[in-house]
């Protein structure tokens, strides 16, 4: 997955020659192994859900046409951010705006890391998961919010540009959100009349992303 994306990356940018992108595929590696790993002593059952290919059994069958959507949409995005920040260098960004970008990396990671610590299910795909005797998670970030990890993981479509110093790869933010709402909602539907619990779990936490937002 990493080589994929540092390929679509710099090819965009036209160039192995640019701090920018390392930095970013950087720490996006890094990120990414240190919570595997983290995830391995303490949850491993997830590690394996998480691990598993992105279509399978039991999945919904419009999340296995929005996950292809979104994964081309995710690497065209990768590559227009290596357009704008390298190739043609239209944004110019200071080393603080690079440093805000990776801050809300690492935040965004970290949030991800409480939600795997509270929510054993969560799931890359939008699935029953009866074999695990799936069950409500209502603690933690779930006490405030009923989608956690797609807030947190909004995160990774602000910072992400702002480190490799692409202000264009800001643009998808809007559309990442809206695509991630309507996924959201679909979920939703599912574990209401599929998961005991949920739809009153529904009733008492308001919001889905953001207090006071939505």
């Amino acid at each position: 997955m990493l080589v994929v994306m540092a390929a679509v990356l710099f090819g965009g940018a036209g160039t192995w020659d640019w701090p920018g992108g390392w930095a970013f595929i950087s720490l996006f590696g890094l990120l990414s192994v240190v919570i595997s790993l983290w995830l391995l002593a303490v949850d491993p059952a997830l590690l394996a859900e998480r691990m598993k290919p992105p279509v399978r059994q039991g999945q919904k069958p419009w999340d296995r046409i929005f996950l292809l959507v979104i994964g081309v949409g995710f690497l065209g995005w990768l590559a227009l951010i290596g357009v704008d920040a390298r190739r043609m260098g239209w944004s110019h960004l200071p080393p603080a705006g690079q440093a805000v970008g990776a801050g809300l990396m690492v935040l965004s990671y970290l949030g991800i890391a409480w939600v795997y610590r509270t929510n054993s299910f969560a799931s890359p795909v939008i699935r029953l998961q009866a074999e695990r005797h799936q069950t409500v998670a209502s603690t933690g970030p779930y006490a405030f919010v009923r989608h956690p990890m797609y807030a947190f993981a909004l995160l990774i479509f602000v910072g992400a540009p702002l480190l490799a110093g692409s202000l264009w790869g800001l643009t998808v933010v809007p559309l990442a959100a809206i695509a991630i709402g309507v996924r959201a909602v679909g979920e939703e539907r599912m574990l209401k009349a599929e998961l005991p619990g949920y739809e009153a779990y529904a009733r008492r936490i308001r919001w889905r992303f953001a207090p006071g937002v939505w």
